[in-house]
């Protein structure tokens, strides 16, 4: 348990010390919105517009993380209920 510990504090632990050096600025990485979605706008001829909900900064992106993680968890912990053992699903179709 100790070993599986220090394993999830390590996995944590790179991606912030990684993310702290130097790096490109924001200006040479536009998003996905800017890259993609105004260059589709643009090619069907339609205006880009603001859009109905902008958060500031990440926030948004932050809080797909936060449903992803919240769905897979609901999902890992009914994984028996949603993919039951070959044979539950044969005793059902059988039924006996």
């Amino acid at each position: 348990m100790r070993q599986f510990l220090k394993l999830l504090v390590g996995m944590a632990l790179v991606p912030a010390i990684v993310s702290t050096g130097p790096g490109p600025s924001c200006d040479e990485w536009p998003g996905v919105d800017e890259a993609v979605v105004k260059k589709f706008a643009e090619k069907a001829g339609r205006p880009a517009r603001e859009p109905f909900f902008d958060p500031p900064g990440d926030v948004l992106l932050f809080a797909f993380l936060l449903a992803g993680a919240g769905g897979g968890f609901v999902a890992g912990y009914q994984f028996r209920a949603l993919f039951p053992p070959q044979a539950e699903r044969a005793r059902e179709s059988s039924h006996v």
